[in-house]
Formats: structure tokens, sequence, C-alpha cells
């Protein structure tokens, strides 16, 4: 059966179209974000549209949103009734709703009270008719498949159920006399969802959709286009590359789509790359930090090596453990043959090692602070003068750095780095560390929740810095980009390294294979 169709679509009966954008463009500055843009949308039909950062998505919702004005010349319809555009009205009238990645929920209100602040609370007698209120979220929350008490803190919820009461809110007013909702976008719903809880999301998403609803689902994440999508729209530059049936689309094509053919690339630049194997700079002897039970491994000036494994297996500690952001219960790390003294990430940075952790908003950068502050802010030496910090050369350095890295605004330096998009706020936070020149590069999900653009960019990064002599190790969920930059890849699995596998061995169904447990330990 086709992915993302109603009952309807799966048995043969009519569809309609409930979104019908054409020759929709939008100019800022003289620079077109959007041009001659075209896209349709049956009821039912989960429609995946995918894109880097910079290529349209936002601007294109935005419309629809009644947010922008967009060009003189096109037309959108919904349910073949024409928007006014630039009016949100006319949208929410129509039936468009929306869900971003700020699902603008308040914590610490109920469920009940987050369902019923934009459409108000039942009343009787002048007061709100609390049973009523409550029978009304328990109906909202079981349209879209998500079993809590209307009476919880949306505090308490997990990721997944919080996207799930944005959901629920947005379809509010199916069944109760007014609009009924034709269109819902999810803008990247899943971008801060833990693995666990996607696929929750995705039948919540599954559930809207059999409603009737058309659902334009905006996502980086490759795997859900072809986990819930019936069809997929790839954007570039402000204009449409291609639409197709996900059916009739692999992994490959599609990243070839959005960047070209850059996986086949990048792992060819790799395979290039000289490695001193009898040199090793990075010695990991016995690590361990729960859950790792004693990890083993070296790595030589110009490797990249890998660390895969499901989550909970173990791979997602070792990292910080070598740098010391986690407190080890034992082992030893040396580079260039100096101990590295557990939980104390100073030696780590004093013996050449830089840190990408995998929460970058977190642990990674500090947001508040501006992208130059954020790239310079690991080595403030050079520029210390007289016991004065000297800013032209600060920025300076910060300057060459963004365009090094093609960090877009490219001339934002002074904005807070949380005002940047999850892929630049990545390319900063490279520089921070690349402009160390690092003998030993610790890379936990580098690139995980950017673009494929994005993507592309940090990858060359990761392949300079090898180039360069450094020892990389990488630590990811992603066993496509494992597979191609990765020599070697180490695979985890309840704390310890089961198996190893180097040269042609490094495949993304061999590593899928190991991390799963399917075959059998060849590393005690």
């Amino acid at each position: 059966m086709a992915r993302g169709l109603t009952d309807d679509a799966r048995s043969g009966s009519p569809t309609r179209c409930v979104l019908s954008v054409q020759s929709v463009s939008k100019t800022f500055a003289g620079s077109p974000a959007l041009d001659g843009f075209d896209l349709e949308i049956q009821s039912g039909e989960i429609h995946a549209l995918l894109g880097e950062n910079g290529s349209g998505k936002s601007t294109l919702i935005k419309i629809l949103s009644g947010y922008h004005q967009p060009d003189p010349g096109g037309r959108v319809l919904i349910d073949s009734q024409p928007l006014e555009l630039g009016s949100s009205e006319s949208s929410f009238h129509l039936g468009c709703r929306f869900v971003h990645q700020e699902l603008g929920l308040v914590s610490t209100l109920s469920v009940l009270d987050n369902l019923s602040l934009n459409s108000g609370f039942p009343t009787r007698w002048g007061t709100i008719h609390t049973g009523e209120a409550r029978r009304q979220a328990e109906t909202d929350l079981a349209r879209v498949g998500v079993g809590v008490d209307p009476s919880t803190p949306v505090g308490l919820l997990s990721p997944a159920q919080k996207t799930g009461v944005a959901v629920a809110r947005a379809l509010r007013q199916l069944g109760r006399g007014g609009n009924d909702v034709k269109l819902l976008v999810l803008d990247e719903p899943t971008a801060t969802l833990p693995e666990s809880e996607v696929e929750h999301l995705l039948a919540i998403v599954r559930r809207v959709a059999d409603r009737g609803i058309g659902v334009l689902y905006v996502t980086h994440r490759l795997d859900e286009v072809f986990e819930i999508a019936v069809n997929a729209t790839v954007l570039r530059d402000g204009h449409k590359v291609a639409t197709r049936p996900v059916s009739t689309l692999d992994r490959r094509t599609l990243v070839t789509l959005l960047v070209g053919s850059e996986l086949d690339e990048v792992h060819r630049e790799s395979a290039a790359l000289h490695v001193e194997s009898s040199n090793a700079i990075l010695r990991v002897s016995d690590l361990r930090s729960a859950p790792l039970n004693g990890v083993s491994f070296e790595v030589a000036p110009g490797a990249i090596v890998g660390i895969a494994g499901i989550t909970g297996s173990g791979r997602d500690v070792v990292l910080g453990a070598m740098f010391g952001a986690v407190e080890r219960d034992g082992g030893s790390v040396t580079v260039d043959g100096k101990a590295l003294a557990p939980f104390e990430p100073r030696s780590a940075m004093d013996a050449g090692v830089g840190y990408l952790p995998a929460e970058r908003k977190i642990q990674g950068g500090i947001m508040e602070f501006s992208a130059r502050e954020n790239l310079t802010l690991s080595d403030l030496k050079p520029f210390w003068v007289k016991g004065r910090l000297m800013r032209k050369p600060e920025a300076a350095e910060a300057r060459s750095w963004f365009e090094r890295l093609d960090v877009r605004p490219s001339g934002a330096m002074e904005v807070p780095l949380m005002n940047f998009s999850g892929g630049n706020q990545q390319k900063v936070l490279f520089g921070k560390w690349m402009r160390r020149h690092p003998k030993v590069f610790l890379l936990d999900e580098p690139t995980q929740g950017v673009d494929v653009g994005a993507k592309a960019a940090l990858h060359r990064q990761i392949l300079a810095a090898a180039a360069d002599g450094a020892a990389v190790v990488i630590s990811s969920s992603d066993v496509d980009e494992l597979a191609a930059l990765c020599h070697e890849v180490l695979v985890v699995r309840s704390g310890r390294i089961v198996a190893r596998l180097a040269g042609d061995a490094v495949t993304v169904a061999a590593i899928s294979h190991e991390s799963l447990g399917a075959g059998e330990e060849r590393v005690a």
C-alpha cells in the first residue's frame, strides 16, 4: 500500500487537491528566495519537502501561513479556494494549520490548558465547564493517538508527546462545526527528538493523514521520507529540483537530488588520505565509564575512525569519557604519549584534543554569545596584548573562519549564535576547534540536525582536519556518514567493542548488521 494516503485513496476512491501552489515567487532585496515554485498535495497525502538551509522551505511555509506576501503573479489554492496571499486570517479560515519546531506550549500549564489557549474553554453559566473541557481534550488527544491525562503538566511529557499535543491543538476544529482542517504543515517535527521517540511521532502523523488531511512534512532526516511520505519535493536555492514518488527513489538518488553525489566524493577523498598505520598518536586502553566496559583502540595521524552502536550501547559515552566531559571509572587515554587526566577537559585541550559534543546548544556553544565569541573562545591568547583583548585581530580571525567554513549570513559575526541555523551553528563550533589545529579531533554526532548541504560542508572540514594530520574519531548514529568517511569503524554493543571493520569491510550493511547484533561477536 502507498504510504501517507487515506483509506479512500488506498482503495482507489478519488482524492481532491487540498493544496495547489502555482508559480509562486518571493524576492528579498533583489535576491529570489523562491522562484516560480509549484506544488500539489492531495487529501490524505504526506508530502515531504526537502532542501538545505536557505533553499526556500521556510519562505514557502511563511507564504502559506500568510506571514509573507509573495511576489505578484502566483497563486495558492486550498481545497480549490483561493488563498488571500499575505493574510493569516485567510490561511486559518481555509483550513491551514502549522506546527513549528518551537511548539509554543507552556510547560507549566496542563495539557488541557495548552489545548484551549487559542480556541478557548467551553463555558456553562459564565464559568468554565470543566467536564466538557476535559471531554474535548480527551477527544483531541485520541484523534492523534496521544494517550496522556489532560491534567498532566506539559513539562512532564516526552518530546514526542509534546509534539503530539501541538498537533492535537492544531486540529481542534475537526468535527466541531468550524472550518475543517485541510492542510497540516509540520516543520522539522523530529529535529530535537531522540531516536526512540521518532516512531511515536510518525504514528501521529499517519493518523492525521488517515483522516483525509494533507500533510506537508518538512524534514532533514531522509530515513523518515522513506518511512512515511508518498511524494517528495526537493528545493535548492529557491528552485524546485524535482517532485518524485518516494517509491521511485532510493537514498543515494535522494541525496544526489539534494546536493549531488556528495557521499561518493567524500568516500573517494577519505580513501585517498595518507594514514600512518604504524604510528598511533591516540591510544585508549580499557576505558570504563558506565555503560562502557573495557574499550581499547588506537588511531594514527590522518586516520578517521568511527564509533557505531545503537542507543544505549555505550557508543555515545566513548568520546566524552576520553575528553573528560564524562567521568571515567577506569582505563587510560594518551595523546602522543601524554596521559589525559580523567574528568579534566583542560588536560585534554592542553594535549591537543578538540571535542565537539552531540548537544551543541547545551554543551557545544554559548548560544547567547556572538558567533565571533564562540569561534575565538577556545584560544584567546593570540589576541591578548599587555593585558588587553585586541578586538581587531580577533575579528579578523573570526572573519577568516566565516569565509573558510562558508558560514551564513556571511557578515553576521556579531549576531548571537542562537540566531543561526543548525548547520551554521555547527560550522562555527567546528571552527572553534579547528583553529587550534588539534592533534586529535573527537566528533560526537557532528552533523546531527543539520541539512544535507551543511552536512556536505562539515564532511569537507573533517577530511581537511585528517589531511592536516589530526587523528579523527567520529561517534555517529548516521551509518551512511560513517561508511563514507571512516577508514575503520568500531562497533560498540553492551559497553564493549564487538567488531572492527576496516577497508572494504566498512559498509552500511556491515555496520548496521553488527550494531544490531545480527552477527557473531568477533572481538572480545
